[in-house]
């Protein structure tokens, strides 16, 4: 290998460790025959990438730092492999650790790359950028006055990072839009209650979880357990909402479709190496003791998210409701790299029970409804009655007189029926739960 008089100690070394752990990996790579001869030998690959990095180093328009440019070409060669896998400096480590704890500054949108520019998967719940009225679905053209087009997804989060109650203008490509919509989002600390619920009239649990954190499944423990003492024997079944749900830990997954499982699997997952091969089964006790469970999806719906619905799907167990889901059946391992951050990296897919894998396909609901918004009509302007008709008698008392009870329009005072009233999908689910309640007495 020849390398320029200006190579340094540090990239010397950097190289001979990069160097063993390629002939490392090469030699498992022999074991398996192939017919296909390689297009390089290793150590030109080497000496090329050697020759770049002096090049670069030299003759840059500016001055770059070692640490930059390796830093940059480990993370590119990592994000080259797909959107989930990359490096993650120090910082950006810290920040990874600290967000799965549930509390972190920021916009409050989960992301990736798509097409040269950032996709929101989704909004996290009662967040900035929630406030804001960003979708899942939305892509992110500019930050600021910055083009997103040649950025790594790295560079864009780290754009719209920032300290608190500073602004950020994004702005927002949207299906369905003919022009660009601009956005003025401010930032805060995210704190992110995973778990949110509500009973939907005296006979329904409502169950929300945004995200799947450390505290998540234990946080729906509590919740569901709240719910069974404040409405008893009349609960007839629970709405699990994972709508918009970017996804997280799969450890909380697994223990959030375990309290709903009385057995069997709930996710395998499957990759290259023996040890990534792995099945997590239900341990026995359903927590809600059978009843009718209708889970709501969408294309926000992500990972975690479609772990818990897949396996409640193929176990019968539930109703998924909704559209269909985001489609990352992938599973990242977290590997720290000593003094030098982590690296992200896509080491198996999941499967669910039936043996389906998701990736890119997304679950699809049992039942899809679309989300609408409901208005009441005035049914008069549509419906032929006896006093549409020409020529109909006239009533010869009023209802009043006649001591009739006239019907008046129904209201719900309470916020969880007008959150019903307002979500379409949420509708239908407690529609269907309590017909459900009904077939089954």
């Amino acid at each position: 290998m020849t390398f320029t008089k200006h190579t340094s100690l540090k990239f010397l070394a950097f190289l001979f460790v990069f160097f063993i752990a390629s002939t490392c990996a090469f030699a498992e790579a022999e074991k398996v025959e192939t017919n296909e001869e390689p297009k390089y030998d290793t150590y030109e690959l080497l000496n090329l990438f050697g020759e770049v990095f002096e090049r670069v180093k030299d003759d840059y328009v500016e001055e770059v730092g070692d640490d930059q440019l390796i830093e940059n070409a480990i993370n590119g060669m990592l994000t080259s492999l797909d959107p989930h896998s990359g490096y993650l400096n120090n910082k950006a480590f810290r920040e990874m650790q600290v967000q799965t704890k549930g509390e972190f500054g920021g916009l409050g949108i989960e992301v990736t790359m798509e097409n040269g520019l950032v996709k929101v998967v989704s909004p996290i719940d009662d967040t900035p950028a929630f406030k804001a009225g960003i979708k899942a679905g939305d892509y992110i053209s500019h930050i600021d006055d910055s083009q997103v087009l040649g950025m790594t997804l790295s560079d864009a989060v780290e754009k719209m990072r920032g300290r608190v109650g500073t602004k950020i203008n994004l702005t927002i490509l949207r299906e369905g839009e003919n022009e660009p919509l601009e956005k003025v989002v401010t930032r805060d600390i995210i704190k992110i209650q995973t778990v949110k619920a509500r009973s939907e009239g005296d006979d329904i649990g409502y169950l929300r979880i945004t995200a799947f954190s450390e505290q998540t499944a234990s946080g729906l423990k509590k919740e569901i357990a709240d719910q069974q003492k404040k409405l008893g024997k009349n609960i007839k079944g629970y709405v699990l909402d994972l709508r918009n749900n970017p996804g997280g830990l799969l450890d909380q997954a697994i223990e959030v479709a375990d309290i709903f499982l009385d057995q069997g699997e709930i996710v395998s997952t499957k990759g290259r190496v023996a040890e990534s091969a792995k099945r997590y089964n239900a341990t026995k006790g359903d927590m809600i003791d059978g009843l009718p469970v209708v889970v709501l999806i969408n294309s926000g719906s992500a990972s975690a998210s479609e772990i818990v619905a897949g396996a409640l799907q193929d176990h019968k167990r539930a109703i998924v409701m909704g559209e269909k889901s985001f489609g990352k059946g992938s599973v990242q391992t977290v590997i720290p790299l000593t003094g030098h951050g982590a690296m992200r990296l896509t080491t198996s897919r999941y499967y669910t029970p039936s043996g389906r894998s998701i990736q890119a396909e997304g679950i699809a609901p049992d039942l899809e409804v679309k989300q609408a918004k409901l208005e009441f009509v005035d049914q008069s302007k549509y419906l032929r009655t006896e006093a549409n008709l020409n020529g109909h008698l006239s009533n010869d008392k009023s209802a009043q007189e006649a001591g009739v009870p006239i019907a008046g329009k129904i209201e719900d005072k309470t916020e969880e029926g007008a959150a019903a009233v307002d979500d379409y999908q949420l509708a239908r689910a407690i529609d269907l739960i309590r017909g459900l309640s009904v077939f089954g007495n």
